[in-house]
């Protein structure tokens, strides 16, 4: 994206050349709105991942064996 002798104006003209393509392609109005899509995008993925993540912990809690567990539970040395 950048090249050697470009400064920071230019980087940030390309930068902003390269979101207002983005933009039409995309047939958003605006870059805000564009950009606010793309956040709501990447947190919903995040969102969908940690989900994943949660209800493979919950259906190994559910996988337990509750006469197992009790077993378990009665040879602590502690009172239960």
């Amino acid at each position: 994206m950048t090249g050697e002798g470009m400064t920071s104006v230019s980087v940030s003209y390309e930068v902003r050349r390269q979101l207002n393509t983005l933009r039409t392609m995309d047939g958003h109005k605006s870059v805000d709105a564009f950009i606010t899509e793309l956040i709501r995008t990447h947190k919903l993925s995040k969102m969908n991942g940690e989900l994943d993540n949660l209800r493979s912990q919950m259906k190994e809690v559910a996988d337990v064996n509750a006469e197992h567990l009790v077993q378990r539970l009665n040879l602590a040395p502690f009172k239960v």
